[in-house]
């Protein structure tokens, strides 16, 4: 037998499985969300599942050798087919969680028993001491390189399905490439062969059809045809058509609907440009989209400069070449005027001098840890810092009505950063009632000083007074300051979202 390929098995084998941790994992969050919670799980489980398949290993006696290939080909079978059954599973409305819990214990303890049976055939080739430090270094190496592999190249070209329907192939080829390896205390080796044959065969087919499996699963989660999805670094971008228009979806979680987005992004926009003193250099935090900015340009020649920080670069690029989108944003994204960066916000604002007369923040709501970082005082006190005199800030809250508390904590929180704060609210039909917190620095800072501009299709002067009236069911309530130590926000918002859903 040849030990550096055996090692270079051991590898492919710790890479494999790691990938299917993360595949799963990802898919947890991006169905569920709260992805701490579903990845901690995911990777909990996996881990004991690992731990029961290394004590399962010590009752294979006799075969050996037989029994690793044949775990190999079913650890590609269930690898592989991963992705395209928890589609199904959520998409059929069956119980999910078990599916997923289930899947990652089958998973799990199949990778936990090829490590220790590998290490047996090799014993005789190393001393103990030898084999144990290199086969674990293998192991680890493997799981670096799938960690690495994973978020920059797989998630982004191939996509979860695709992803494990490659690396399942690629651990049938192990299973088949380890007849010929381990021919010398294999035996008979055509029954194994023909079964690694069969699962590479099936797995190739279904790397060939990836592309359809996943619009086939993605159109029975949208009730609309999908007419565009990709897969970035950061997020799964979706755009469904009916005969009503199109709306984007970010990870599952609608953004906007073509048949009432002014209302959202006209209450988002125009209140904090009535607030601020001048209207010369802006800020949009978020916005990817370009609605936002559209309502920043309506404003003419008082708008000087706009600067554009969203942290996904294939939103923005979506967003200024799309036709169907780029029309709605009035192409605001090709304005000479407006400058984007693609930069994680809060990053940016700490390297940045500039100060701005409005800025404006639209965020996607706070449901996991790496969003309500951008609700915590932290940010807030960063974002006053690039305040200019006289200017106004304004904040997307989410719902008072569904997450009355989670609106407040923003509130409360913005305010613990020493901003005199304004809380208003809408309503508009694809997310019901939507709460906004208008921010300035001083007393009054946050009167109107300007009417609105002309074009408008849903606030008027006149209806300007009611956005700021809050009936008993939505008024303020005690709530706790949001901080980057407590992240006590996003607590509220999966508690109180979870009565919705």
């Amino acid at each position: 037998m040849n030990r550096s390929l055996l090692f270079v098995t051991v590898l492919v084998i710790a890479t494999c499985g790691l990938i299917y941790e993360l595949i799963v994992g990802t898919l947890a969050s991006y169905l569920l969300g709260d992805s701490i919670t579903q990845f901690s799980t995911v990777i909990g489980v996996y881990l004991f599942a690992l731990g029961i398949g290394a004590w399962l290993s010590g009752f294979i006696d006799k075969g050996v050798p037989q029994r690793f290939v044949e775990i190999e080909l079913a650890v590609a079978l269930c690898g592989g087919i991963s992705a395209p059954f928890l589609f199904a599973t959520f998409a059929a409305g069956a119980n999910f969680r078990v599916a997923l819990y289930g899947l990652v214990i089958v998973i799990g303890s199949l990778v936990g028993l090829e490590i220790p049976l590998l290490m047996r055939i090799m014993k005789e080739q190393l001393e103990f001491k030898d084999l144990v430090s290199r086969v674990l270094t293998f192991d680890y190496l493997g799981s670096l390189f799938a960690s690495l592999l994973f978020p920059i190249v797989l998630v982004p070209h191939l996509g979860l399905v695709r992803t494990s329907l490659v690396f399942g192939l690629l651990n049938a080829l192990v299973g088949l490439w380890s007849t010929w390896l381990l021919a010398p205390v294999l035996g008979s080796v055509t029954r194994l062969r023909v079964k690694a044959i069969i699962v590479s065969v099936l797995l190739i087919i279904g790397v060939v059809m990836g592309d359809a499996m996943t619009s086939l699963f993605e159109e029975h989660l949208y009730n609309d045809e999908v007419v565009h999805a990709q897969s970035t670094p950061y997020q799964r971008i979706v755009v469904t058509r009916s005969h009503r228009g199109f709306s984007l979806f970010l990870n599952g979680n609608l953004q906007f609907s073509s048949v009432d987005e002014y209302r959202y992004h006209e209450a988002l926009v125009h209140p904090a440009f009535q607030a601020a003193e001048k209207r010369e250099n802006i800020l949009i935090l978020g916005g990817g989209d370009g609605l936002a900015a559209r309502e920043v340009l309506r404003y003419g020649d008082e708008v000087k400069k706009v600067t554009l920080v969203d942290l996904d670069g294939a939103m923005t690029k979506l967003a200024l070449g799309a036709l169907e989108l780029a029309e709605l944003n009035g192409r605001s994204l090709a304005d000479p005027r407006l400058h984007v960066i693609n930069d994680d916000a809060m990053q940016w604002l700490t390297q940045t001098d500039e100060h701005f007369d409005v800025v404006i923040v639209d965020f996607p709501d706070p449901n996991n840890f790496s969003l309500g970082k951008l609700y915590t005082t932290r940010f807030y006190d960063s974002l006053k810092q690039h305040l200019a005199p006289g200017g106004a800030a304004v904040i997307q809250s989410t719902s008072p009505l569904f997450a009355r508390k989670s609106y407040w904590c923003i509130d409360t929180t913005i305010r613990a950063s020493k901003f005199e704060t304004r809380p208003y609210h809408v309503w508009v039909p694809s997310f019901g009632e939507w709460g906004y917190v208008l921010a300035g620095v001083g007393e009054g800072s946050l009167e109107p000083k300007h009417p609105l501009p002309g074009g408008l299709r849903f606030l008027s002067d006149d209806t300007m007074p009611s956005l700021y009236q809050f009936p008993k069911d939505m008024d303020r309530v005690p709530a706790e300051v949001n901080r980057l130590n407590n992240q006590v926000l996003v607590h509220y918002y999966e508690e109180e979202w979870r009565r919705w859903n």
